[in-house]
């Protein structure tokens, strides 16, 4: 179909303002049997017994589907609709941009005020308990005088009784802790800048490649970010093997994401499909990621050493303080993990439905300005309900909140995750096996950054908001 204008003072002349195509697939025929080789001239006389002259085809018209495969004739037909538009020549690109003709700006309304609500609610709720009862509590503590006989505490419950607990070190894998910290921070950072730019119009997305090439030189200039962070938690956890824990920051998550799209471009590459990339733009990204991003890393995690450890309000006690069985599935971490990242992924999937469509149906997405308020709610929402279900686990005496706090808020991974799943059956992919593979690695990826993103900002909120509250009271 394509669409004309007449321009007003150009009588007879006309411009193309636009155009659709619908494919389709049909096994043609001739009348009686005829059979064509493609190149004799009576092939071009011959009416089709699976078209009708002067009428449109349409996918209700077709009779049979084409097979495609070796030693089958295909014949390619094509018919054209000239239909006038009173779009003109210069809004020929709005279709484009505002999306109208595939989703009404209501419905990006519609996800924007139901993000709001939810941050709202959670922001009331976090307020209602959070402040209320720490004001509470932190006035008890504070009134509490010991006893002049016994030298014993009165009335001491709470989360006071793992003050000397609270900040000890991760007992599982501290290195990755913060290897994951720094790495989530430097993609937030790096995310943040780019959908910025993106919103303000500074990036055009209709220039093939901008937003990646801008991303990755964000994310590269930001590995001084992930340096100085992993390594200010790293020195803070009495670690040793710095070298080690700064060159797992530069290449764990790069690494990953290098590798497993190294392996998807090969098979691509074997299929000679089109979507493979260039060996040449492979040793470029290879090449800016060895001689800018791991130096940056290393240059960050200098710095970061070479400042005084973190300081705490609390001093540590030798030896940890058992943790009391929870009372209530409610109080079971592993169900506060798992519930949590519902409320952070039922703010963003609508638009969540919208980054999917561009991605995996080549729709053009230029909405970065919703983008961006969605990007910020999910990280506040994600921060918002991992500081109240860590203060909780605090009141409960569970003092190891370092790895629960980074589960907690990047949960919503799991739920985007999972998303992915249910929606890969709208693409109706083939039944090859690869393109299973790479959907869901890619998948994979995304929710992986997902996690280390909403982690990294949700830990490190709930590492502000503990030390805020243990800062507060009065600890001998």
């Amino acid at each position: 179909i394509l669409d004309f204008h007449e321009p007003e003072g150009m009588e007879g002349s006309f411009r193309v303002v636009g155009f659709s195509v619908e494919p389709l697939s049909i096994a043609h025929s001739f009348h009686g049997g005829f059979q064509w080789d493609g190149e004799s001239s009576e092939g071009y006389t011959k009416l089709l017994q699976t078209c009708a002259v002067g009428q449109h085809m349409t996918k209700a018209a077709v009779q049979k589907n084409q097979i495609v495969e070796e030693g089958e004739k295909i014949l390619f037909t094509y018919d054209v609709i000239w239909r006038e538009s009173d779009v003109e020549w210069a809004s020929r690109w709005d279709i484009y941009l505002n999306e109208g003709n595939l989703v009404p700006a209501q419905v990006h309304w519609y996800s924007i005020t139901n993000s709001i609500f939810v941050v709202l609610f959670l922001s009331l709720l976090v307020i209602s308990i959070l402040v209320r009862n720490l004001k509470r509590d932190i006035a008890g503590y504070n009134a509490i005088e010991l006893d002049e006989e016994g030298d014993e505490e009165v009335d001491e419950t709470g989360w006071k009784l793992v003050h000397a607990d609270v900040f000890r070190p991760p007992s599982n894998m501290p290195m990755i802790y913060c290897v994951f910290i720094g790495s989530g921070l430097q993609l937030a950072i790096s995310t943040l800048g780019a959908i910025c730019l993106a919103a303000i119009g500074f990036i055009n997305p209709s220039r093939r490649g901008s937003m990646l090439n801008w991303l990755l030189i964000f994310y590269m200039l930001c590995g001084v970010i992930a340096g100085y962070t992993s390594s200010r938690l790293y020195k803070a956890f009495r670690g040793r093997a710095w070298q080690v824990c700064t060159f797992a920051t530069a290449t764990l998550f790069p690494g990953t994401c290098f590798s497993v799209f190294l392996f998807f471009n090969t098979v691509l590459a074997f299929f000679r499909s089109s979507g493979s990339v260039p060996f040449l733009d492979i040793l470029i990204v290879a090449a800016m990621w060895c001689c800018v991003s791991i130096p940056l890393v290393f240059i960050g995690a200098y710095f970061g050493y070479k400042k005084e450890a973190m300081n705490f309000p609390t001093v540590t006690s030798t030896i940890a303080r058992a943790i009391p069985k929870p009372s209530n599935i409610l109080m079971n971490p592993t169900f506060g993990i798992t519930m949590a990242g519902l409320v952070p992924f039922g703010a963003a999937y609508v638009e969540l439905f919208f980054i999917m469509t561009s991605l995996w149906m080549d729709q053009y997405y230029y909405v970065f300005g919703f983008t961006l308020v969605v990007y910020i709610i999910l990280l506040v929402t994600s921060s918002e309900i991992t500081a109240l279900l860590v203060y909780y686990q605090l009141v409960s005496e569970n003092h190891r909140w370092w790895w629960l706090a980074l589960l907690t808020s990047g949960s919503v991974s799991f739920y985007i995750f999972g998303y992915s799943v249910v929606w890969f059956q709208t693409l109706e992919p083939s039944k090859l096996l690869f393109t299973y593979i790479l959907y869901f690695g890619y998948m994979f990826l995304l929710s992986f950054t997902v996690f280390l993103v909403t982690g990294s900002v949700g830990a490190l909120t709930s590492l502000w908001f503990v030390k805020k509250m243990f800062g507060s009271i009065k600890v001998d």
